[in-house]
Order: structure tokens, then sequence, then C-alpha cells
């Protein structure tokens, strides 16, 4: 199974419903068969405001192979962090194997 990441799409300066109806029927269609998309209203009366479409998607080869180049670095970051906090406290705890540390 692959992972999944979340997508954002965002629709603003909408004039008329029928252009509103239009542009959503635009994103369905283009929304993935497994998506189930949840909209927010985002925005104030200062910035504005605008509609916002989120949903999940699975993440794709490109994003994967970008995502393994970095993972032993962030390990290697986390175990040094841990180190760190561990001096700083005086105490030593070994994370029990196969824990996967994220922040």
């Amino acid at each position: 199974m692959s992972k999944m990441v979340r997508e954002y799409i965002e629709i603003d300066n909408i004039a008329s419903l029928e252009g509103l109806i239009e542009k959503l029927q635009d994103v369905q269609a283009s929304l993935p068969a497994e998506a189930s998309a949840d909209v927010k209203l985002r925005g104030d009366d200062v910035f504005g405001r605008q509609l916002c479409i989120s949903f999940m998607r699975p993440q794709t080869d490109e994003e994967a192979a970008c995502e393994a180049r970095y993972a032993d670095a962030y390990r290697m970051s986390r175990e040094k962090e841990l180190e760190r906090l561990q001096q700083e406290l005086g105490a030593h705890f070994a994370a029990p194997q196969g824990l996967r540390i994220v922040a």
C-alpha cells in the first residue's frame, strides 16, 4: 500500500453562483475515485475568503523517491536530537526496536 498524501485545492475570485458550480464540478471530475473530499471556507473579511477543498490521494513515485532521499538524514537528525536530550536530562532511554520516531 502506498502512502497517502493530503492535497489542497483553493477556489477564490468567483463572481457568480454559476461560475462557482462550474468550478466545483470541474474539481469533482478531477478527483480520484476513492477520494473523500472535505470543503471548508477559509479566510476573513480583511484578506478575503476562499473555499478550500482537501482530499487524500496516493503518493506519486516521484514524491516517494524524493522522500526516500532524505529519510536517512531525517532519521539521523532525530537520533542526534534524542542523544542531546538524553545528555541534557542525564538519563539514557533506549527506543524499542521497530519503533518509529515522528515529529
